[in-house]
């Protein structure tokens, strides 16, 4: 909503209190004079205030007091260039405030109007004290510091034409360590692929396919004790029958909440994220949830985890929830990765999600556990392996397995991945 809406309405709704106020001052005078009229006994009465009344002199023009109708004779009460509450309660969308947050020796300053928006479009400065000046290069309403000593700072948003910025400034205290518990704020990093490149972006590599042989099973897997048959799916799959899909015998399914961008590392919920995930629960379908990720370090790998976390909780989760580390063409912002640093970001990832409540899991191919993972510290969580063969060569545990990228599902368009859980 526009400031001239927005004023619009509030005038809208500061006239619609004065009618109801005049109803109700005109119901109760009306009640008085037909109580006056009722007997003798209070006509003499008025008689003897009507006296009373004519010692008591005349209220000064603007007194207010009881008197719920005195100030529709100031003429200055709509004016907001006098009056400073309208004025104030009119300049709302202009107010702007501090949102800041710090996950490791950092600080994440989001500028945000009244309705908790980020305000894009406008050269910020924030002053941090005995630090200087940092400005919102990007115009994205978020400035980023990075590389601060532990301990706690002041933050102050300099004045902007056009905008009533906070008079005093945030005292913030920026963590030592990651804590890894979800970011509250983190909503207002998740984009929607409307706002980004989603062909420069979203380009995971399936590793998988590599390591592919002859003996790649592509029809369903008998199941059986422990073991259950499941699918999992994306903005990829397009438009799925959910009921066709229970019906042909799938008993989960592992949804794609979202990814980083590949090269701007930006947050982006998958397109088909709610369709697939209330789809698959109102058919009574069991599901979990992957991310891909592009986090390269810990901070980011929260970030990520608390992204997953706000997407998903409106809703029942019965299987883990995945890091999805792959490849992303060899240019991806995480591709360079050492084996130290990748396994720290699913550590990261997988210790935010259990300490919200949440089963954890890490899903990869063989060569990537073999070659870009630290395997045996990862052991405590979920392994998810995709490897497509009659039956796998990995030597590690794991509780998943996706045998194909190549299944076919009724109620699914194309190929779609099987895997079969051990849990």
């Amino acid at each position: 909503m526009d400031s001239k809406l927005r004023r619009l309405a509030i005038l809208g709704s500061m006239a619609v209190i004065l009618l109801v106020s005049i109803l109700v001052l005109y119901s109760n005078d009306s009640d008085r004079s037909g109580s006056r009229g009722g007997n003798d006994t209070a006509r003499g009465t008025d008689q003897g205030n009507e006296e009373i009344k004519e010692q008591i002199p005349e209220r000064p023009a603007g007194q207010i007091g009881d008197d719920l109708s005195a100030f529709l004779e100031d003429e200055t009460f709509f004016d907001p260039e006098i009056n400073p509450v309208l004025e104030a309660a009119m300049d709302q969308t202009n107010r702007l405030s501090l949102m800041v947050t710090s996950v490791e020796k950092d600080l994440r300053i989001q500028i945000v109007d009244n309705e908790g928006v980020p305000v894009t479009g406008e050269s910020f400065y924030v002053s941090l004290q005995d630090m200087g000046e940092y400005k919102d290069l990007d115009k994205d309403g978020i400035i980023y510091i990075g590389d601060l000593d532990a301990g706690e700072y002041y933050v102050e948003l300099l004045p902007i034409a056009g905008y009533h910025v906070p008079s005093n400034g945030t005292r913030v205290q920026v963590k030592d360590k990651v804590e890894f518990v979800p970011i509250e704020d983190i909503s207002l990093l998740i984009k929607t692929e409307a706002e980004i490149d989603a062909e420069a972006e979203d380009t995971a590599v399936a590793g998988a396919l590599a390591d592919a042989d002859k003996t790649e099973i592509k029809n369903f897997q008998s199941t059986s004790g422990n073991s259950h048959l499941g699918i999992d799916v994306s903005k990829w799959n397009k438009e799925i029958d959910w009921d066709k899909v229970k019906n042909a015998g799938i008993e989960y399914a592992i949804i794609r909440a979202g990814y980083r961008g590949s090269v701007t590392g930006s947050l982006v919920v998958d397109p088909y994220f709610e369709a697939n995930i209330k789809g698959a629960s109102a058919s009574g379908i069991p599901v979990g949830i992957y991310f891909f990720t592009q986090a390269v370090n810990e901070v980011e790998a929260v970030e990520e985890a608390s992204a997953v976390l706000e997407l998903v909780k409106k809703y029942d989760i019965s299987y883990p929830i995945f890091i999805d580390t792959e490849g992303a063409g060899g240019n991806g912002r995480a591709d360079a990765l050492d084996p130290e640093t990748r396994t720290q970001v699913c550590e990261a990832f997988c210790r935010t999600i259990e300490n919200a409540g949440y089963r954890s899991g890490v899903y990869a191919s063989r060569n990537w556990y073999n070659n870009n993972l630290y395997t045996n510290r990862l052991e405590n969580y979920c392994i998810w392996l995709a490897e497509y063969r009659s039956a796998p060569l990995y030597q590690g545990y794991y509780q998943m397995w996706q045998y194909t990228s190549k299944g076919a599902v009724d109620g699914i368009e194309g190929n779609v991945d099987m895997s079969i859980s051990y849990f």
